[in-house]
């Protein structure tokens, strides 16, 4: 039976994957940057408190983002957390507006124990994504013509970098937990452009630029965890990964709509991923009430992407903190988890060399266990910020709903 069930969810993970790669989960101008909007695969709990997890170290969850916390699982539980989203976001400068809207399968992962004290973990996860159709129209001045010309400028982009994952944690002498992840990396952006004239004594032409990723990496973890006076629980942890070369290709193709166009050529650019580091503080009081604190940093200013070091550092604030009245009641009430988070962070490229402002979102959360099961269902809403009105602001609001399966795989019931 055991071996039943992990090859039908090996099977899973793989058409999940390939659902990954031809899916687009954003649609924003701002995804044409570097390698699209870069994700923080939080699960959909964690988004609720901020984007804290780096020293989250519960039972009930699969935290991905520091891989020293699946020793926490239970001896013969096994755990699968699956994601979707939903959304919404209205684009704006200070004189035009427009919505925009995208539903999407997310994540799926999977965590259960190896041995006593061990942890194992498996999923793929999206690393980034890239996705924006829109165009804009100026009137040129030209010596053919008395008159200007009308140039319209197509933009589209779409595709994304997904990452499947495998990761295994220890726990060592009762307080401190190791783990280490191991990432493959695959997928492509495609980035276009179309120039179009109203006078057909100019031929239209395009540039059609392409980034494909095949390439390894790696994340370490630790989480250290106190307890005092047997209701106050802190646990401290960190994650770190080395800067790494990344193995992609970039190719670019440019013609005329009307001419015979050239064929892409492969360039092969030096690419690397940076050096990333994040620090977390978790407090919990009597299973009840639980703040979190996470900072963490990419260095992207130092990692360079089409050969040259053309993007900036980014930093993220996260703040969270969750409430669960009685985990232990019998009454399904009393066992909801009630969250909320805020998180500040910087973006990782320029814009016409100028640095972007402060991006910030703000969540509300709430986690429902299923009735005579440790199965829980999440529901998440964030409202967030990218960019300003003198450029191009997004407004977005985004629904994540997750489902976290918790099973007793080693234990057959008894009718």
């Amino acid at each position: 039976m055991l071996k039943i069930k992990t090859l039908s969810l090996l099977i899973f993970t793989v058409f999940f994957c390939r659902m990954l790669d031809a899916q687009n989960n954003t649609n924003s101008p701002y995804t044409m940057y570097g390698y699209g909007d870069v994700s923080d695969n939080v699960s959909g709990d964690q988004r609720a408190m901020g984007g804290v997890a780096i020293a989250s170290h519960a039972k009930t969850s699969i935290n991905t983002i520091n891989p020293a916390s699946y020793s926490a699982v239970d001896t013969m539980t096994f755990m699968l957390d699956l994601g979707v989203s939903a959304l919404t976001s209205k684009l704006s400068t200070n004189t035009l507006g427009n919505y925009k809207f995208n539903s999407n399968l997310e994540y799926v992962t999977m965590q259960f124990p190896l041995w006593k004290n061990t942890g194992f973990s498996v999923g793929v996860l999206p690393f980034s994504f890239t996705g924006y159709n829109y165009s804009a129209s100026e009137n040129l001045p030209t010596s053919l013509f008395p008159d200007t010309i009308i140039a319209s400028r197509t933009f589209f982009g779409q595709g994304g970098i997904n990452q499947a994952y495998m990761g295994f944690s220890i726990k060592l002498l009762k307080h401190l937990s190791l783990g280490v992840n191991t990432y493959y990396m695959f997928g492509n952006n495609l980035n276009s452009r179309q120039l179009t004239f109203s006078s057909a004594g100019f031929n239209p032409s395009y540039q059609k630029d392409s980034i494909k990723v095949n390439s390894f990496r790696f994340r370490y973890g630790l989480q250290y965890t106190q307890t005092f006076t047997n209701k106050n629980d802190l646990t401290v942890g960190a994650y770190y990964e080395m800067k790494s070369q990344l193995h992609a290709n970039f190719s670019q193709s440019t013609g005329s709509i009307i001419n015979m166009p050239t064929p892409y050529s492969a360039v092969f650019e030096q690419y690397e991923m940076p050096q990333m580091l994040g620090v977390g503080l978790n407090y919990m009081h009597n299973k009840q009430l639980s703040f979190g604190l996470d900072y963490s940093i990419q260095q992207w200013s130092k990692a360079l992407f089409k050969g040259e070091y053309a993007l900036t550092d980014r930093t993220k604030l996260a703040l969270g903190v969750e409430y669960i009245p009685n985990s232990r009641a019998r009454k399904l009430t009393n066992k909801l988890s009630y969250r909320a988070g805020f998180h500040i962070s910087d973006s990782y490229y320029t814009i016409n060399g100028v640095s972007q402002p402060k991006n910030f979102g703000i969540a509300f959360g709430l986690g429902m266990p299923l009735r005579n099961s440790k199965s829980v269902v999440n529901a998440t809403i964030e409202y967030g910020k990218i960019g300003s009105a003198a450029t191009l602001r997004e407004d977005y609001l985004k629904f994540t709903l997750n489902a976290v399966i918790n099973e007793n795989w080693f234990f057959k019931r008894k009718l």
